[in-house]
């Protein structure tokens, strides 16, 4: 299979053009290699955040990869020619690389969430795989780092051998702590967003019909409308504007084009 890359851009943002295989296989070939590689999973907060933001823009269109994550923006791809694209989401895409790399020479660190969750997590994915490798885990401070403990977090990841650095801290900030550690860290970094605590159970996730029907974010509006309703009803309002013109844009040129 090829490895080679094909972009689409969705509001300015390019975006990986992707099948579920070929994201499972890169992964494993950097992990193997523990290349120091940065993985930017896109949802529609995503999306609009970097088309408003040239810093976070820079960052995915330096990531590596960068997958659809969320159903509006693979819809979007597909309207923009890319008929096959699947949605490529954090928590699934864990799921299935823990799946298909346990028993094989590559191990996992998780970065991120609580000490609880931390717990929790891995014993729930040991259960799910015990053939697993588990490098290790942090939970960083709620708080920014002295360069000696971003140092001292550096050093533990790579003396733990990890291929897979598993990075849920949210969106911007996991983004761009990624970006910031690339080249250092010696590991794959995936940014997972709430992955770990719907694999711990300690958050919820929409039912699948929701997610195949693209209402995963209204689930979680429903469940934290405090802290997530900017996020969703304003980034969704302005991904749906940024869509239609954008689709707009395109309308006209190919009409343009038959003349």
């Amino acid at each position: 299979m090829s490895l080679a890359r094909q972009r689409s851009l969705v509001l300015g943002v390019p975006i990986d053009t992707l099948e579920w295989d070929e994201v499972l296989l890169k992964l494993h070939v950097w992990a193997k290699h523990r290349e120091s590689s940065v993985v930017c999973i896109c949802n529609v907060h995503s999306v609009v955040t970097a088309s408003q933001e040239a810093e976070f823009c820079r960052v995915v269109n330096e990531a590596d990869m960068a997958t659809p994550d969320g159903a509006p923006v693979a819809w979007m791809m597909r309207k923009l020619g890319h008929v096959d694209q699947k949605r490529i989401n954090g928590p699934d895409l864990m799921w299935k690389y823990c799946a298909e790399s346990q028993g094989r020479d590559e191990s996992a660190f998780f970065f991120g969430s609580t000490d609880k969750t931390l717990a929790i997590l891995q014993t729930k994915l040991l259960a799910s795989f015990p053939n697993l490798k588990i490098a290790g885990a942090i939970s960083p401070p709620f708080r920014a780092l002295t360069p000696e403990e971003d140092d001292a977090i550096v050093a533990q990841i790579n003396a733990s051998g990890a291929g897979v650095v598993w990075v849920s801290l949210g969106c911007p900030k996991q983004e761009l702590w990624m970006a910031a550690h690339h080249g250092r860290i010696n590991a794959v970094m995936v940014g997972v967003g709430a992955a770990f605590d719907y694999h711990a159970g300690t958050i919820k996730r929409a039912p699948k019909w929701m997610q195949d029907c693209g209402l995963e974010w209204l689930h979680r509006l429903v469940s934290e409308p405090r802290r997530l309703w900017k996020r969703y009803l304003v980034t969704n309002t302005l991904f749906v504007i940024g869509a239609a013109r954008q689709l707009l844009r395109v309308k006209l040129h190919d009409s343009k084009g038959q003349y």
